[in-house]
């Protein structure tokens, strides 16, 4: 058996706990050092990870996937846009440790957070992605979004200007 695929069926996604706090935010941490994932320079100090995560666990839309015991990756939904008009829409986000890539954990994470949001009620999930991160595309289009549309140059990170892709999910 490919061992690769022995190893994504180790993965088991629970909801967060504050004590994941450290393990999500070096993961966080890590793909605002080093991708456009995340569209900022600014790594969260603990005081603002915490506050993050707790954010999340109070609405609980955080999980995390554990492999062996050790957070290999984690998962949020959150309000799209602040207005009470957008109240039935969340975004998600989806991370996964650099040395776990490509073993199912993102779409094991992203299926526990799509089952939380209809289970929560809630109308449409959105997913606004770089738009050259072609593995969360794929992602989420086995999931069944579909592309809403690229805004051009919306943002910039290591000196370059990035395209965000939209991607929505019926969820109800």
């Amino acid at each position: 058996m490919n061992p690769i695929y022995e190893r994504s069926r180790t993965a088991i996604v629970r909801p967060a706990r504050s004590g994941d706090g450290e393990a999500v935010r070096a993961i966080r941490n890590h793909a605002v050092e080093h991708s456009t994932a995340l569209w900022t320079h600014a790594v969260q100090s603990p005081a603002q990870g915490a506050a993050w995560l707790a954010a999340h666990l109070e609405r609980g839309s955080a999980f995390v996937a554990e492999v062996g015991g050790e957070v290999a990756g984690f998962a949020v939904y959150g309000p799209w846009r602040e207005l009470d008009g957008y109240r039935h829409t969340v975004e998600d986000s989806v991370y996964v440790s650099e040395d776990r890539q490509g073993l199912g954990i993102g779409s094991a994470l992203l299926a526990a957070l799509i089952a939380s949001a209809r289970e929560a009620g809630h109308h449409v999930m959105i997913a606004g992605i770089e738009a050259g991160n072609s593995g969360s595309i794929r992602l989420h289009e086995r999931f069944g979004f579909h592309h809403a549309g690229t805004v051009r140059e919306v943002g910039t990170k290591f000196g370059r200007w990035l395209d965000l892709t939209i991607m929505r999910l019926p969820l109800s």
